[in-house]
């Protein structure tokens, strides 16, 4: 168990070690392919010189060395190309390593969380909770039950008799005469009396009256 534990920074440490040195050997292959290339430039410019001298056995010379720096540099080439092959190959695998081991390590959390966690306990809590919620469900229904003298009470005969007293009170108000709206009071500008009103002339009837009514006072 601790080799495996302790094993994976061991390898991680050898992968970026590895690729370090692959990228410094890579390097080392470009300063030398650089070299090569100016050297065969340099070349071509002697057979120039050789050339325009007449001399062309110094020229073929100077050619041939070309060609040879010529396929140093594409064998430097070549080895370029294998470098990038291998680091290609190598960070990939490196991915693909850190992926298995995140996945190990997930699925290794699940499995506790699952060993944690029993089916058996779960279906027991599920009925615990149904049977809480049933209880109080019953209580609650057991305290809205009437008690003592209201639970004689019969709720259709109760609607009936507010029905009753409902229809009764239409019919009041039904029967009863429109009042009429008091009349609105005159208004009287400040600063004037209202006028007085007129004696008005007595009937022949009441003057026979008044006469009567003086006479017995005699």
């Amino acid at each position: 168990m601790f080799t495996r534990i302790f094993g994976k920074p061991k390898t991680e440490t050898s992968a970026l070690t590895t690729l370090d040195k692959l990228n410094e050997t890579l390097e080392m292959l470009e300063k030398k392919e650089k070299v090569l290339q100016k050297k065969a430039a340099a070349e071509v410019e002697r057979a120039k010189e050789f050339t325009r001298a007449k001399n062309k056995r110094s020229a073929i010379q100077c050619l041939k060395r070309k060609k040879l720096y010529e396929q140093q540099i594409e064998q430097l080439g070549n080895f370029q190309l294998r470098i990038h092959d291998q680091m290609i190959m190598l960070e990939g695998a490196k991915a693909t390593t850190e992926t298995v081991d995140a996945l190990r390590t997930g699925a290794a959390a699940m499995k506790a969380m699952q060993k944690a966690t029993n089916i058996d306990d779960v279906d027991k809590t599920m009925d615990e909770i149904n049977e809480q919620t049933e209880n109080m469900k019953q209580i609650q229904e057991a305290l809205s039950t009437p008690i003592g003298s209201a639970a004689d009470f019969d709720e259709d005969e109760l609607e009936a008799e507010l029905e009753e007293l409902e229809g009764a009170e239409l019919e009041e108000q039904l029967l009863q005469p429109a009042t009429q709206a008091p009349a609105a009071p005159v208004q009287v500008p400040a600063g004037r009396q209202p006028a007085r009103p007129l004696p008005q002339k007595r009937t022949a009837e009441e003057d026979e009256l008044a006469a009567l009514q003086a006479e017995m006072a005699l």
